[in-house]
């Protein structure tokens, strides 16, 4: 039995006398302290609600009680132990009802047993629902409120597309950061859907015997389906903290986006011991067999079971929109362990093998070049893994294609692919002319940094004045300037402000590179605006497209950036900010552990979110945006989200395509007296 890895805590214990020793007449007392150590432990609560004991029978779901056996028997094999793992679901023997007023009761329960280390599952499956929360504080781009549907789930008399026995998504999120707050690795799970509307599968006729006997449901109702009731329940209220606690140590995978239903079929396909699963359930259970040593890899796996599933429902439901989950927080963190320090910073992309060529789910907007060494790595189904290493052969913007190597061209054909880069892209790398650089350089990909020698063109060059590990730096490169003049030259006083320093311009370098491949790209139904404040508190509006120079006077208020999506389309979304230093801040994402996938909208019902600009003199701002691709994790653009201090969000997602046209835009303000002489 493979037990996962984990922290351990321990605590000092006083030891039961003191030893003293008298020398030149000094007096010591030492008192020794024993660190108990004791193993971190692994928990787990498991909602499975099949039955809506208030709504019609045809509201009902068959898979939700399976899911939760079929968690449960996968997390015993991967090391938890009985009594740690919870289980509410309706029909399974030994188990509580899912009520809402059960869940949070073993919420509480779980949450008062975790201590520091720990780590935990948070797993749910069943119907989900979305409607108009006007309470909630923050609101979603399409303006629903996403809420997980209990036992006793049921509408509101009087309270318009109102819900009791709901779990919502603000509820979800302060349960998180509750158990974050307590230093738990939190791992949440929710094979339900956030869905306008829920469909049983289509119906069979008489000559079809073998569809009747291989039911679809997609789970997913809308809120006003629910039969209403009175009077409404208790409220059940969450964990609320003073703080928002750092999310390093969230993973979160979600089977739909929030429009999107998900499906609970059969599973495995064509298989006499098949039974009714959620996808993504039956999914993560098959790649947890797999061995991954990341979320990453988990997740990659779990997409890599889709195809053959999509592929089969799009025949029989040819006008459904099927899901594409999503996943956020550390991905690159180890699989069930609470350490929040990545496995590899170095990004794993998935592959598709075709014949004796591999298709590569990322291009030159993610950081690989045509000629880049690369690792291949074929995950096999026992869970053993083979690696080779190759050359990418071409790089288009959004995929790259390279030869299966010799060495692997065996492998199974129900083994997963994916390719990881060996060097970094040439093109984005800042180049850096001095005598040494820094230790403990800490860069994301595919942001890098290199020597070169005197006479060879560079981006940067540092003068050492050999005091302290001081110096001064220059801006070599235009197009690294904050303003449209030549910075002056810079001191660092010691080697940590030069190591920020450089690792801040690396990223603006690649940036750069983003800007130049991306330049004057534009989207259908996706748009930028900037609200720009001006004297007496009046604002003007600037469309944001391509390339552009602005001067901002002096103004009363705040500037703002409004994106609004229309496309029909979920959209892959990064906006950075530059400041006049070199800083990059991640302004969407607005959470690092939330993913970028920016939500559908129509001309109906646009998806739109207001973001606050920074009150900068000089500085500039990138808006980058694809659609999203159907099962793929959602494109930062090699742009890494770093603000520890934003809020947890636990919630529905977005929507994909297979086009990808790419919007892109830069706005530069500011100018900058020239430097004194």
């Amino acid at each position: 039995m493979k037990h996962p890895p984990m922290l351990l805590r321990s605590s000092c214990l006083a030891c039961s006398a003191a030893i003293r020793w008298v020398w030149v007449g000094w007096l010591y007392a030492l008192l020794l302290c024993v660190a108990g150590q004791a193993q971190a432990v692994p928990r787990a609560l498991l909602v499975g609600v099949s039955e809506l004991v208030n709504q019609p029978a045809t509201l009902w779901l068959q898979a939700p009680r399976n899911d939760v056996a079929l968690m449960r028997d996968t997390l015993l094999r991967q090391g938890f132990q009985p009594q740690d793992v919870t289980t509410l679901a309706d029909g399974v023997a030994g188990a509580a009802q899912p009520d809402a007023a059960g869940v949070h009761e073993a919420l509480t329960r779980l949450l008062n047993s975790s201590r520091s280390g720990d780590f935990v599952l948070l797993y749910f499956s069943g119907h989900g629902t979305r409607f108009r929360d006007p309470l909630k504080q923050y609101q979603e781009p399409d303006g629903l409120a996403e809420s997980f549907l209990a036992r006793d789930a049921r509408g509101v008399s009087g309270v318009e597309a109102g819900l009791a026995g709901g779990i919502r998504d603000v509820d979800f999120e302060a349960w998180v950061k509750a158990f974050l707050a307590r230093n738990v690795f939190v791992w949440a799970v929710f094979d339900t859907c956030s869905a306008t509307s829920m469909t049983r599968g289509g119906a069979a006729s008489p000559e079809d015997p073998e569809a009747l006997q291989d039911e679809v449901r997609f789970r997913g109702v809308r809120a006003g389906q629910l039969t209403r009731g009175a009077p409404a329940p208790q409220t059940l209220s969450a964990p609320t903290l003073r703080e928002s606690p750092p999310r390093a140590r969230y993973v979160a995978f979600f089977a739909s986006e929030s429009h999107q239903v998900t499906p609970e079929l059969k599973l495995p396909r064509k298989s006499r011991d098949a039974r009714a699963h959620g996808l993504l359930t039956w999914a993560i259970a098959e790649s947890l067999g797999r061995k991954p040593a990341t979320w990453r890899e988990l997740y990659a796996g779990v997409l890599s079971l889709y195809p053959p599933v999509i592929d089969e429902l799009e025949k029989r439901f040819p006008t459904r929109e099927l899901p594409s989950p999503v996943a956020e927080g550390a991905l690159d963190a180890a699989v069930f362990s609470n350490a929040p320090a990545p496995a590899s910073t170095r990004p794993v992309w998935p592959a598709q093998r075709a014949g004796a060529s591999l298709v590569v789910r990322a291009g030159l907007l993610d950081g690989i070049e045509t000629g880049q060494a690369v690792r291949v790595v074929s995950v096999l189904p026992d869970g053993a893994t083979r690696l080779a290493d190759a050359r990418v052969g071409v790089a288009e913007m959004d995929s790259a294609r390279l030869d299966v190597p010799a060495s692997l061209a065996t492998a199974s054909g129900a083994a997963v692919w994916s390719v990881t880069p060996r060097s970094d892209p040439v093109e984005a790398t800042l180049r850096v002319r001095a005598d040494r650089l820094p230790d403990g350089l800490a860069l994301e990909y595919p942001a890098s940094i290199r020597l070169v020698p005197e006479g060879g063109s560079a981006d940067v060059r540092l003068v050492e004045s050999g005091a302290g590990g001081s110096g001064r730096l220059e801006v070599l490169a235009t197009a690294l300037y904050a303003g449209d003049i030549a910075p002056a030259a810079e001191p660092w006083p010691d080697t940590d402000t030069l190591r920020r320093r450089l690792q801040n311009l690396a990223q603006v370098k690649w940036l750069t590179r983003l800007e130049a491949l991306a330049a004057d790209g534009a989207m259908d139904g996706f748009s930028a605006v900037l609200e720009l404040a001006q004297p007496g508190g009046h604002s003007r509006s600037e469309p944001m497209a391509g390339r552009m120079q602005l001067k901002l006077p002096a103004a009363d208020g705040t500037s703002s950036l409004v994106v609004r999506n229309t496309s029909g389309q979920s959209v892959d979304l990064v906006v950075v900010a530059v400041d006049a230093r070199g800083t990059v801040h991640t302004l969407y994402p607005e959470d690092s552990s939330a993913t970028n996938r920016f939500e559908r909208g129509t001309r109906q019902n646009p998806a739109t979110k207001k973001l606050a600009l920074p009150a900068w003199g000089t500085g500039w701002l990138a808006v980058v945006a694809s659609p999203a691709q159907a099962q793929s994790l959602p494109r930062l653009y090699g742009l890494q989200a770093r603000d520890d201090g934003a809020d947890v969000r636990v919630r529905g997602q977005l929507t994909p395509e297979k086009s990808r046209p790419v919007f892109a835009s830069v706005a530069r303000w500011g100018y900058r007296a020239a430097p004194d002489k």
